[in-house]
Order: C-alpha cells, then structure tokens, then sequence
C-alpha cells in the first residue's frame, strides 16, 4: 500500500531489462486528476510506456490487489503481472509489512508468508544475526535480491550444530525497512536464471525511487508479560528531484532492542540438586535464552537520471552498523572466584559494518536490444567479542585474565559485475517471443582474524573461545557465468519459457542449469502452469575454511575445517556443490469475481546436501581438536566433548503445496473488508545418506531430523483487513505445525541409565524425540488515521502469549535451556505488545 503522497503521481518509465526495471525507474510527477491509463508509444526502435494520473486513494486504503502489480523476479518477460506468472510468486507491499507489527524486516517476511520461517532461537554468535528459512531448507538456499541485483551475504557463519549450521545468509535487517517499496518472493528453482544459492526460492527486494515526499515512522513496544525486552525504532524516506528527470531517495532506520529473559531456573543454584555446589546465588541467574540485546542503524540512498537520450545512470548506496549482546549460560562462582565472587553469565559480542554499492548504466536500444551494465560492491566485517568473561586456565598460569577480548573478526565481500539484454520480436512473425541472455563475473574474498591472544591461550576464555592464529586465513574465487532466455507465446493463452545457465568456479568446477515454465489460460477464470528445472548451490567460503572452538560449562564443541589434518582424521572430505531437481505444477483460478485462488504442488530433490556431519564424541574429538592447536580448558566432562566438520552428508526429498487466496469484500457504508489465507504443507526426508572416506555414514538421527522435522510440517496464515472511516482493524491468524527434534540426553539425566551399551548422558547413539505440538498465534492491530498526513496504530502480536512446549527434565541442559531452539516454529518471546505513529508529508 503506497502512502498518499506517492500516489498523487503520474509516471513515465522507460521499459528496461526487467530484472532490475524496479532499480533504476525514472520517475516524472504531476497532480493526479484522473484513473490512470495506460498508453504506448514507439518512435524508431524506442518504446515508452506512459502511464496517465492515478486516482488518489487513502494511505490506508486495501492493498488486496498486490498480485495485479508488474513483477520483476522470476521472468525476462514484459510487463508480467505476480498473477500471469508461470511460477508461484507472490508480492509482500510496504504496508503489509508495516501491519505484520514487526520492526525487523526478517520477522515481517515470516508474520506475512507462509513459507518461510526462523529458528525459535539462534546459538551463540549465531543469535546476532537474522536468517529465513524457505520451504524447510537452509538459509544458504535461499538467494536473496535487491533491486535485481544479487546481494552479498553476512560473514557471522552459524557454527553451531543443528539445521541451520554453516549458513551464512543475507542478513536483511540490515536493509532498512523504511526504503522498500514491496518484496517480491518467488517459490521455485531458479538457477538457472540466478546461479548459485536459488533452490528453495528469491526473495527481491523492491526500493523505493519516487523524487518527493517525506515518510517517518516511530514505533515501541515490549513483551507485556515479561515487561522486558522493550524496543523502538525510528525511520524516515524521501525523495528529491535534480536537473530535470534525475531523482535521489534516501532511508534511514534506528533500532533498539532490549533483552527479553523468560522465567528459569538453574538446577545448579538449587540446594539438594546433585549439581548444586553450596553457592547462595539467586536461581535465575541463567539467562542462556534472553533474546539478544542490539542497536542498529541503517541507512540507503538510490538515484538515477538520463544521462543522454536512451541511456540512464543508477545506483545504489546501503550502510548499516549493529553492536548487539547475547547472553551465554552462567558460569558458578567456582570458575573465577578471584575476578567474580559471586559467579558471571559471559556476554557474546558483535560489532559489524555492513555496506554495498551499485553503479549502473542502461538503455533501451542497442541494435534494437535493451541493455543493463553494473558493477555491484558489497562486504560484511564482523568483529566478534566476549566481554564479561574470563579464562581460568589463563588465571591458573599467570594469576589474571583479560574479561573483555575480541574474539576474532570475518570479513566477506563480494564484487559482482553483470551484462544484460533484452528484446522482443516474432518468428516468422507469428509467434511472439522475448529473448533474454548476459553474463556475470563475481569475486568473492572471504578473510578470518584471530582474537586477541587472551581469548584463545589455555582453552579459551568462558562462553565463547577465540579464534587461534591457526584458524585464520584468507580465501577467494572467481565465478564465471552466462544464461540464455526464451520466452515464448506459440499461442495467444500459451507461455512457454526456457532457460540455461553455465557457471564456472575457480574452487569447485562447472555446473549447467536449465529451466522450462509453461503456463496455459484455459478460460479466463482457470489457468494452469508447470515448471522444472536443475539447479545447484556452490559451497560457500566459510563452509570450505572455517573452524572454531565453542566451550560450555562442562564440555566444549569443536568445527573443523574439511580442508585441515584435523577435519580429515574424522573422516572430512572435499565439498561439491550442491545438485538439485525441483519439479512444480499448479492451478489458478478466479471462481467469482474479485476471488482469486492458486495452488501448487512442489518437488525439490538435492543431492550431495552440504550439512554438519554428525558428531564425534569423547577421545575422538579431544584428538581431532587437539590437531588443531587448540586447548581444552579444565573440569570438563570427555563425554560433553564433540567435533564435526561440514560435508556433502546426503540427498533429501522436499514435497509440498502451497495454498494462496484472496477476497475483496466491498461492504459499502459498511467500509471494504480484506480477505487473504495463505498455507504451506512441507515435508522433507533423507533418501541417501553418504559415506566418510573412513566408510562410516554422515548422518545419525539427529542430523537427521536438523534436516527434516525441525522446520514445522505446515503453516497457516489468515488475514483480515477491515477499513471503515478513519479507523483499520487487521486481525491475523497463524498456526505452525508440529515439529519434531531429537535432543541429546544432557546433563540431568542419570549416569546409570544406558542405551545401547553407553551411558544415555551425552550419548551419541541415543537421542530423545521432542515434539513441538501445533499451535495457533493470534495477531490484532487497530489503527487511526487523524487526516491525510498522520496515522496511529497499537496492536499486539501473539496476544495469548503462547510459547513453545517446554523440554522435559533430561532434555534440558543445567534447566535454564527450557525450550528446542532448533525448531523454526513459533519464537520463545512470546506476546508483544507495540504502538506506532506513520506521518506522510
């Protein structure tokens, strides 16, 4: 839903390579007087669409008619519409966005679409970062978009065991959500129209470039039955024209968040506890599952402007800056008792800088083809910290610790560089078809920095160990790649579309992929469409090269880097990338008017998946991680001790629907009611697990379920939008299926129960099944508009307060871990309650 002052506009838009029309649109305004027209106009070989005034609407009018909107993902067609596409895409605006309640964009995307999801909670530095799930697969199979062009990822890599491990995805809180236009997300194997990355779907992200207006927005709110967790934001965009058709339009965000602590108690601070160790501290001390304290600013400005007849300049400037603290488990008074008498909880750190660039040329006759050139820059610099901390064994040896360390710093960047054409004609000028090719180079560097010596030495400080200088390294590639696209029209109610893509990497080899979509209107109410394709995902940098030592209360994780002796004494091998086939079929319809309906079954089979293997327990991973240099500190349990590496574990099945349909009810005095539901059936099984080059599989039967059961069998969605007068009412439903883990037995579970010969504590054979069971979240806001400029909303998400199922007894380790935080189904914060203020000016 665009704000007022957005649309008393008429437009004038040169057609350009559709990818990236929405990047570089120049846009010419006057008083809309009149319902908009569309008209075409061609003089030689230069087609301008004109697009006549618009009729004003409310800021707050229904936006139900997202889907009639031009798309730009997922095709190199003209002038396509989201509803007309031969794959399922849908569009998210601005304001369904803003109604979703969220202020991250990641928890936007997940309140307002079905497929795709988030960890209840994320692990270690893993906690400071956003990812998306798609479909139930890794965050690294999903390629995220901005304005067409590929964004660079985040250098946090998530190191810890479970179903997001070794991802390192577009963070897209660092986008602010002040400068998006809409987001257009596609649910379909598209690599061989992308590359690398887009399995499970895109996500594009569509700026704002209008040359006026001024937005700003404030909103705050807290979790309402905790009264902690308290957040703000403030954002603001607008936009300036200078010289004629060139236009600026620049965003800005500030966000904060404090952390929210649910009710727990550690079994160690409890008196007749067997772990209870005569300390008088209070039971709450533990507060492992705070969600993470963090301040974050962002900033984005997009410009552009005919630079001569036929040739326009763009581009693209985004910067964000995060500090962000998540707390790590309680350490008992015994652990430093010079430096914390009373005992600490150690507080993981990240400083990060993330910035992109976009310079671009395009025009719309070269021999008769459009064109688009562009040179996009981007980086991620991590710096990650422990402070609150402190190293026994350092404190053993020398009598004191450092209790603030840089633990190690990441740096990612990525430079890619794109050619693109485009044009329309006819063979034997009957058949009207839209031929698409261009090609792309991309580096990308990825660099590791040990922490400071403090932070490493003796086993590492407490909560969280540097990096050694073993660990650190530089790495890069070069990838090559072109595509070509043919869209065809053999008649009036058919399209068919084919696709290839050659890629080259400098690491991993060659990899082809293609692509067929067709789509066929049988009436105008009844269409049907159908794609399949091959696609690949090219392991990532920091798969290849990271490793790293996590220390816990009682033991200690070790990742090692396949490459290393470490790694390969375990059984690592070199990693392939990933191959998929995806298959897709479905039906749209429009029973009555105004009632539009779509369903979609879908197939995704990946072989060679690129997962943790599973872990190594006991001697074993002492051995392994001592070829790494590193120390283990001491007063651990050998049983708490495991390693593992990243590798092609296996090949998995994903099979799904998806379900989208939307009314408009016209209620005339009554005011205009909007009716939307959206539903996600997801099912995803291991149909080959591979082998190490020491003969032993990958994969037991909690990598297993990392990769199945963790990510909820179906989500529902249930919108409805009622507009009345000044007021709007948005009341959504969302129910998450059931997930399923299984957990390792932890430390309150008897030493004399066995399974399978071995002890059930810490076992590595033996897991307990824990199931999150389905549960329904009720959303509500009710908001206000005082006249044209000023609009009021307050609202609560999850107002019941549900939760997770809390893990039984054994499952949950030193009992201040109460929920599965693997689970990528509801969150553990429970209700949250907000206000917000919108002024158009």
């Amino acid at each position: 839903m665009r704000l007022k002052s957005l649309l008393l506009a008429t437009t004038i838009v040169t057609v350009l390579h559709p990818a990236h029309q929405a990047s570089a649109a120049v846009y010419k305004t006057t008083k809309a007087t009149a319902p908009a027209k569309v008209t075409a106009k061609t003089t030689g070989k230069k087609t301008v669409v004109r697009q006549a005034a618009a009729t004003p609407r409310r800021p707050h009018a229904v936006d139900s008619n997202s889907n009639e909107q031009m798309i730009v993902t997922g095709t190199h067609a003209f002038n396509r519409r989201a509803r007309d596409s031969t794959s399922p895409i849908s569009v998210l605006t601005a304001a369904t966005l803003r109604r979703s309640g969220q202020m991250n964009l990641a928890d936007a995307i997940v309140r307002t679409d079905p497929s795709i999801t988030v960890n209840a909670m994320g692990s270690d530095a893993g906690a400071l970062t956003s990812s998306i799930r798609m479909r139930g697969l890794n965050p690294n199979e999903v390629l995220v978009l901005v304005d067409g062009k590929r964004r660079h990822t985040t250098a946090n890599i998530y190191a810890d065991a479970g179903p997001q491990q070794g991802s390192t995805p577009v963070d897209l809180n660092m986008i602010p959500a002040s400068a998006i236009d809409h987001i257009e997300i596609l649910r379909d194997g598209a690599a061989a129209m992308y590359g690398s990355d887009a399995i499970a779907g895109v996500v594009n992200i569509i700026l704002k470039k209008t040359p006026h207006g001024l937005n700003m927005t404030a909103q705050t709110g807290a979790n309402a039955y905790n009264g902690d967790g308290w957040q703000y934001q403030l954002g603001a965009d607008g936009g300036f024209g200078f010289l004629g058709d060139g236009y600026v339009h620049i965003s800005g965000q500030m966000y904060h968040t404090d952390h929210m602590v649910p009710n727990t108690t550690d079994v160690r601070t409890v008196p007749g506890n067997s772990e209870y160790k005569g300390y008088n501290v209070p039971h709450d001390s533990n507060k492992i599952l705070s969600t993470p304290e963090e301040t974050r600013e962002n900033l984005s400005i997009e410009f552009g402007k005919t630079l001569t007849e036929g040739v326009n300049g763009y581009g693209l400037i985004t910067y964000a800056h995060r500090h962000s603290e998540a707390y790590e488990n309680y350490r008992m008074p015994s652990v430093a008792p010079t430096l914390y008498p009373y005992g600490f909880s150690p507080l993981e750190t990240i400083e990060e800088n993330d910035y992109a660039a976009t310079l671009g040329l395009k025009g719309d006759n070269f021999f008769g083809f459009s064109w688009d050139l562009s040179s996009t820059y981007g980086a991620d610099e991590d710096d990650v910290g422990n402070k609150n901390t402190a190293n026994p064994n350092l404190i053993a040896a020398t009598g004191t610790s450092p209790t603030t360390v840089r633990a190690e710093t990441y740096r990612l960047s990525q430079w890619t560089n794109n050619l693109d054409f485009r044009r329309q004609l006819k063979i034997a000028d009957l058949v009207p078809v839209t031929v698409a090719f261009g090609g792309e180079h991309r580096l990308e560097t990825y660099q590791i920095w040990p922490g400071e010596v403090g932070s490493y030495a003796d086993g590492g400080t407490q909560g969280y160990a540097g990096l050694m200088p073993e660990n650190a390294g530089k790495w890069s590639r070069d990838v090559w790649a072109a595509y070509l696209d043919g869209d065809f029209h053999p008649l009036k109610h058919w399209d068919l579309d084919f696709a290839g893509r050659f890629e080259h990497y400098t690491d991993v080899g060659n990899t082809e992929n293609g692509k067929v979509s067709t789509r066929y209107d049988i009436t105008k109410r009844i269409a049907v469409r159908a794609t399949i394709s091959n696609g690949f995902r090219a392991p990532t940098l920091p798969e290849e090269n990271f490793s790293s030592l996590n220390v816990s209360p009682t033991g200690a994780s070790g990742l090692l880097s396949t490459s290393g002796a470490a790694g390969k004494s375990l059984g690592a091998q070199h990693l392939k990338p990933e191959r998929s086939t995806s298959a897709e079929g479905g039906i749209i319809l429009e029973p009555v008017d105004g009632w539009h309906l779509s369903a979609d079954v879908y197939q995704i089979n990946i072989r060679d998946r690129i997962s943790g293997a599973g872990s190594v327990y006991g001697d074993s991973a002492i051995s392994a991680i001592a070829m790494t240099g590193a120390t283990l500190p001491t007063g651990i349990t050998t049983s708490d001790v495991s390693a593992n590496y990243f590798a092609n574990v296996g090949s998995t099945r994903t099979q799904g629907l998806d379900i989208q349909s939307d009314y408009l009810l016209h209620m005339h005095q009554y005011g205009n009611l909007d009716l939307t539901m959206a539903l996600n059936l997801n099912r995803t099984r291991v149909s080959h697990i591979n082998t190490n080059s020491q003969g032993n599989p990958y994969l037991n039967e909690q990598s297993i379920a990392y990769l199945t059961s963790t990510s909820p069998r179906s989500k529902i969605i249930l919108n409805a939008y009622w507009t009345i007068g000044k007021w709007d009412v948005n009341l959504r439903q969302t129910r998450y299926g059931e997930t399923t883990s299984m957990l390792t037995y932890q430390d309150q579970t008897p030493a004399s129960l066995t399974c399978k010969g071995q002890s059930l504590q810490y076992s590595n054979v033996c897991w307990g099944q824990f199931k999150n069971t389905p549960v329904w979240l009720t959303d509500l806001e009710v908001g206000y508009r005082l006249n044209h400029m000023w609009h009021f909303a307050v609202g609560a998400n999850n107002i019941f307060n549900q939760r997770p199922r809390r893990l039984t007894k054994y499952l949950n380790y030193l009992g201040a871990n109460a929920y599965d935080t693997d689970s990528s189904g509801i969150g553990i914060a429970g209700g949250y309650y907000y206000g917000r203020i919108n002024a158009t000016f």
